[in-house]
């Protein structure tokens, strides 16, 4: 198996870790996290984290590494994602990356550009110009570099500002920094799998998971973060679920409210990364195990990989 590396990616709601666990029991794998809110502990029921026991079934990588404070970016997950990975092929394993942070995945079989420097300063004026007038980061990119800004959404103010960081801090298109990508996997060869379900059928199983994480204890897990220490700024907690149970908690929302706000971000969030795994060419599959355990198991049989 070495060399070779499953990713399952997809919508949010769709079911890919309950699928990957039942894919790694037969064929021998490890499961990578790639969702980027796993790795926060004490994030369990916002985050749908699989759990304890399904955990010892499977082997899992990459959660539960992070307190809610603190950040982990792209570039730091490819490092550690690859040497994992490298372990996971030396035991005669098979990883399977599985998440919906698209762009977690792409720095692992893209690589990333080579390392460019921040600076806090600036980055601190861009978020202030974003929020004084909303839009106004896309705008300046678009004016830099068109190309970089088609491939980021506007509201993506992460991307945004790095994309305008780099510029800042290179004097060189965001876009040409880009190409010059280098892959953390060398000459692995993937297998990159999307699991599709009909609009409709996908909502409604987003709008059911809401109401399950809020009545599982959403609100109360976020309180009892808060009582730790950790901020409420905090970007974790500024993750769907989490922030709209921040409102709840100030009463700027009511119990209701915040369960249609939940169940409205998380059908547009879907429908972003149904787009991104679209557009980076994804092998779209319905989340039947019996379907991807037989298409996994074709694709390493006859070696029909990227």
């Amino acid at each position: 198996m070495e060399g070779r590396v499953v990713f399952i990616g997809g919508p949010t709601g769709v079911g890919k870790s309950s699928l990957a666990i039942k894919l790694a029991l037969e064929l021998k794998g490890e499961v990578v996290n790639a969702d980027s809110l796993l790795f926060y502990r004490y994030l369990d029921i916002g985050t749908a984290k699989p759990s304890l026991q399904e955990r010892r079934l499977v082997p899992h990588h990459l959660i539960d590494i992070l307190d809610p404070h603190e950040e982990f970016d792209a570039y730091q997950y490819a490092q550690e994602a690859s040497r994992i990975i490298r372990e996971v092929w030396k035991r005669g394993s098979i990883p399977l990356v599985v998440g919906g942070t698209g762009f977690y995945m792409r720095a692992l079989y893209y690589g990333l550009p080579p390392l460019v420097g921040r600076d806090a300063r600036f980055r601190g004026s861009l978020l202030r110009e974003e929020e004084g007038r909303p839009g106004i980061l896309h705008e300046r990119l678009t004016r830099i570099d068109p190309q970089a800004a088609v491939r980021i959404h506007p509201r993506d103010k992460v991307r945004l500002v790095r994309a305008l960081e780099i510029y800042h801090v290179t004097g060189r298109l965001p876009q040409e920094v880009w190409r010059e990508n280098v892959s953390p996997l060398g000459g692995g060869v993937f297998l990159k799998l999307a699991l599709f379900l009909p609009r409709d059928n996908l909502y409604a199983r987003i709008d059911a998971r809401v109401k399950r994480m809020v009545e599982g204890g959403l609100v109360e897990e976020t309180q009892r973060v808060l009582e730790m220490g950790f901020s409420p700024q905090a970007k974790s907690l500024q993750a769907i679920g989490y922030k709209e149970a921040l409102q709840y908690i100030r009463g700027y929302l009511s119990r209701e409210g915040m369960i249609k706000e939940i169940q409205r971000r998380s059908r547009n969030y879907a429908k972003r990364q149904i787009t991104w795994f679209k557009r980076e060419g994804f092998l779209w599959v319905f989340p039947q195990f019996g379907e991807v355990l037989n298409r996994t198991r074709k694709w390493i049989e006859e070696d029909l990989w990227e």
